[in-house]
């Protein structure tokens, strides 16, 4: 009996572009479908964000442990601290034919596009540079040192756009929810994604 995986869609981009804001907007729409895969950080809460919800807030060395045991899908050292995605609580919802959502960086995701390059890579683009910087700047939440720092990053970054299957940029929240909607709608009739289904059905066997 053919059973469809879920697809593992994978939001990426620049540090400041907007990742979490657009994400957070898609999970608003009450047609979204999507289970959000929340990310593991050893950095502060920024005000309003709450464990389990935004992130899960470990130690380092809580962090560090979980590395060892493997038991991360993908995990980076970012400006300072770690970011990661579990690996358990991804492979249950995808077998059980849910679609996962993974909002992480840039690093993180060439080390999933290595382990689960069957997956939905989509990197989240700025308008500009400069409109980075501004929101970089617009947060209230870094010094100047550490949005420099993070504004050299992005374009190391920009530069790793080659890696993913799309590009959206994010120059309206709305208008980049609608081009990943779009996106992901195409992607599950990929020929590819539902042959499977069909030799079944052709062998009886569905």
């Amino acid at each position: 009996m053919y059973k469809k995986r879920g697809l593992l869609i994978v939001l990426s981009g620049p540090s400041g572009v907007g990742k979490g804001t657009v994400r957070k907007e898609l999970f608003t729409q009450p047609d979204t479908n999507y289970e959000y895969s929340v990310s593991m950080t050893t950095r502060s809460p920024r005000e309003g964000e709450v464990d389990g919800t935004d992130y899960f807030f470990k130690t380092r060395e809580d962090f560090e442990s979980l590395i060892e045991q493997n038991k991360l899908l993908e995990y980076a050292e970012y400006v300072g601290n770690y970011y990661g995605t579990p690996l358990d609580y991804v492979n249950e919802t995808l077998d059980a034919g849910r679609d996962v959502f993974l909002e992480i960086e840039v690093v993180g995701a060439a080390q999933v596009r290595a382990i689960a390059p069957d997956g939905l890579f989509i990197f989240l683009a700025p308008p500009s540079l400069s409109a980075l910087e501004d929101r970089l700047v617009g947060r209230g939440t870094e010094t100047s040192e550490v949005i420099q720092s993070r504004v050299l990053k992005a374009r190391e970054e920009l530069e790793m756009m080659n890696l993913y299957d799309y590009v959206v940029e994010n120059d309206e929240v709305q208008n980049a929810c609608d081009r990943i909607n779009a996106i992901v709608t195409a992607e599950h009739c990929r020929r590819e994604r539902v042959e499977k289904r069909y030799t079944q059905m052709l062998e009886g066997d569905y």
